[in-house]
């Protein structure tokens, strides 16, 4: 029997002339967990579709249980033992239906299964799969009603009710809390313990140091770094990702001049430990922070969309209390969200309606838009962020979505602000386009303070004169961005408490 559940050797894929596999060696053993870890862009998604089906690779060769492995397609994979649950979590449940249909989905759909449903027969099965996966939810609840946590767990389940011998977890905790993330965890210590080998797609170091066997890592399409002699070194797999280390970023540090933003005593949830902080003119700080950590609450208080517990903030010496979305931007707070296809981007508007929508009234004149001066004001954002694109009147669909990501960045950009707030700037865009933008936002920043909010410490050290740290809705550290001690910045953001003494000169 062979010893590897999957093994992958020189696996090669390109698009046209963009070769984005080149070369690939993986192997994945029964009852490990091997995390793969890979910037925006280094070809982590590529390789996880050519696995699943999704692709067909253009060179290399696959195997699986000793046995060749070429997937047709996404059902062949599947058919043969490789399951995949991405980070869309509602592409692994139909949440519609109730928790017992869903577990036994594939089941249901099998040839020969008959044209009736016993219902009890249903639901005893759903319970058992249930149950041997540690999940304690009501059989009979609408997935769509449960936590995302809780859907996570069933998407899971599903995939492990196929038996299969590979499980891909593309960035599972990317949408869960602590407490959520610790049962996710729970349940791999299980799936390990049942000989199903694990590929687990994250560069979170609290995932990683929680679950990891052994770190894989990507860069342009190859192979940089393979660790796995205990303790894993989290640090030197990081330096494989970037291509350098994590605290060799080149930021010179700018601690301001005088406070733009004063927040006293705010209070983000009640029972939490009130925020004093200070964002000065011509810094720009990175608010760092897990799922739940009151970092996205804070940044909706500021803009308007929530509303402090207690506490006063105050703009150039002046009270600040937004009662709306559009009395912030009146204030000169003006905020680019973190889900740009949700919150941001107007899929039926062209690039330069896009990028001006929130100050079209001061390219008008009178009741009528100045098309002129519109064009001129996209296109030198265009040029400023390095947008790819023919023309300002092309379609916003038509870019890529880290071009998408600099058109929502440049909105903003667009009139001078008192104090910008970037919710997840980097999401969703390759490394290139994360240092244009990050950039722009450093040689721009003298005249506002600029609040970054960001889950990914790497990205907060490639932008921010001063990194603040945020757990359960409270300030629990602060690092100006020289000679950063990255264990006392871990442990920070994971709630535990550091031995050590960061060096913040």
């Amino acid at each position: 029997m062979a010893d590897h559940a999957l093994k992958v050797n020189g696996l090669q894929k390109s698009f046209g002339k963009n070769y984005v596999l080149r070369g690939i060696d993986v192997t994945l053993e029964p009852g490990s967990v091997t995390v793969l870890m890979g910037a925006n862009g280094a070809g982590k998604s590529t390789l996880v579709k050519v696995i699943c089906g999704h692709h067909r690779a253009d060179g290399g060769t696959m195997m699986l249980a000793g046995a060749a492995f070429a997937p047709e397609d996404a059902a062949d994979a599947i058919q043969q033992g490789v399951v995949t649950v991405h980070q869309s979590i509602d592409d692994g449940v139909i949440p519609d239906l109730d928790v017992a249909n869903n577990l036994m989905l594939d089941r249901l759909v099998e040839r020969g299964h008959g044209l009736f449903v016993r219902e009890r027969h249903l639901r005893d099965e759903a319970a058992k799969v249930a149950s041997a996966m540690g999940i304690d939810v009501n059989l009979r609840a609408r997935v769509s009603d449960l936590s995302v946590a809780d859907r996570q767990m069933i998407a899971i389940a599903r995939a492990m009710a196929r038996a299969p011998k590979v499980l891909i977890l593309d960035e599972p905790t990317s949408s869960l809390s602590a407490t959520e993330a610790d049962r996710l965890f729970a349940l791999i210590d299980r799936l390990r313990e049942q000989g199903v080998a694990i590929l687990y797609i994250s560069h979170r170091m609290s995932d990683i140091r929680r679950i990891a066997d052994r770190i894989i890592v990507m860069r342009d399409g190859a192979i940089s770094g393979s660790f796995d002699s205990k303790p894993l070194d989290y640090e030197a797999a990081v330096t494989a990702m970037l291509g350098h280390r994590m605290t060799e970023v080149d930021v010179a540090v700018n601690s301001g001049t005088v406070p733009v933003l004063e927040l006293s005593n705010l209070t983000l949830f009640p029972n939490a430990t009130p925020i004093n902080l200070q964002a000065r003119d011509g810094e720009v700080v990175a608010l760092v922070g897990l799922l739940g950590s009151g970092k996205s609450r804070l940044a909706e208080i500021l803009f308007g969309r929530a509303r402090a517990v207690s506490g006063t903030m105050r703009i150039n010496g002046a009270d600040y209390a937004p009662s709306s979305v559009e009395d912030a931007v009146a204030r000169g707070v003006y905020m680019s969200p973190k889900d740009r296809g949700t919150n941001a981007v107007i899929p039926a508007f062209d690039i330069a309606d896009n990028m001006t929508l929130p100050f079209l009234k001061g390219l008008s004149v009178g009741s009528f838009l100045d098309a002129r001066r519109q064009k001129n004001r996209s296109q030198e954002m265009v040029s400023q962020l390095g947008i790819v694109c023919q023309t300002v009147g092309d379609g916003i669909g038509t870019l890529s979505g880290g071009n998408q990501q600099k058109v929502m960045i440049a909105r903003w950009l667009l009139e001078p602000a008192q104090v910008l707030l970037l919710d997840e700037p980097f999401q969703g865009v390759d490394i290139g386009a994360r240092r244009d933008i990050g950039r722009h936002i450093r040689a721009t920043a003298q005249g506002r303070a600029t609040l970054v909010f960001l889950a990914e410490i790497d990205e907060a050290l490639e932008i921010a004169d001063r990194i603040v740290v945020m757990n359960e809705g409270a300030i629990v550290g602060e690092h100006t961005n020289q000679n950063v001690d990255l264990a006392a910045l871990v442990a920070d953001i994971s709630g535990a408490k550091s031995t050590q003494t960061g060096t913040y000169s």
